[in-house]
């Protein structure tokens, strides 16, 4: 029951109201393992529904879709709710898939999550594609044309550099933080860094240890 604190999990209503927090971005995540068994768009979907059930539960959450959404939502008193995807592996190498994806409400999608996938090398796993293939500047381009922030938190440095060659919209890092204060494969080095002000893109700075140290 999120109308009351939960302890044991990240979000609640009561601590969302208390942190003044006006939009939550709920990731849709399975893990990348999936992949390697054809099951990532099923598990996918059932988040998805799991998260859509969540939010129309709650009378204090609303879904949004656009930054006008936010802005009314906020007005009226509620905390608008957005939808991400954590992996390019639960698209099954499917243009389609993303763009039901993107009318169930995602509004970001990270290209990968702790492995590569197939179109583009995770921070966590051995060099594969060195950045993205064909298929994944596709995917960027897509996700530009749907308006879908493309998301670069777990993806290889060279598949950001890949990635920002690429995007004609700004990009995204949902939890990242800088190679050069922690070098962590995670976290983004320098001259992805010096790229993102002619880009527009921002980084949401990453406090889980695991990932900065």
């Amino acid at each position: 029951d999120l109308s009351k604190i939960q302890p044991k999990l990240c979000a609640d209503i009561p601590r969302l109201r208390e942190g003044g927090v006006g939009a939550q971005y709920w990731s849709v995540f399975v893990e990348s393992a999936t992949q390697k068994t054809h099951t990532s768009l099923h598990e996918a979907m059932r988040e998805f529904d799991v998260a859509l059930r969540m939010i129309r539960s709650q009378a204090d959450f609303e879904q949004a879709r656009t930054a006008d959404d936010i802005e009314r939502i906020h007005k009226a008193g509620k905390i608008a709710c957005l939808i991400g995807v954590e992996g390019g592996h639960m698209i099954e190498n499917s243009a389609a898939s993303l763009r039901i994806f993107y009318d169930l409400g995602a509004r970001y999608m990270t290209l990968t999550h702790w492995d590569n996938i197939d179109w583009a090398d995770s921070a966590t796993d051995r060099p594969e594609h060195r950045g993205l293939t064909g298929f994944g500047k596709q995917v960027v381009r897509e996700m530009n044309r749907l308006g879908m922030f493309v998301d670069l938190s777990h993806v290889s440095a060279e598949t950001m550099r890949d990635a920002l060659s690429v995007t004609k919209a700004p990009v995204l890092f949902s939890h990242s933080s800088s190679f050069a204060v922690n070098p962590h494969p995670r976290n983004v080095p320098d001259d992805v860094l010096a790229k993102l002000p002619a880009n527009g893109g921002v980084i949401h700075v990453n406090f889980t240890k695991e990932f900065i140290s």
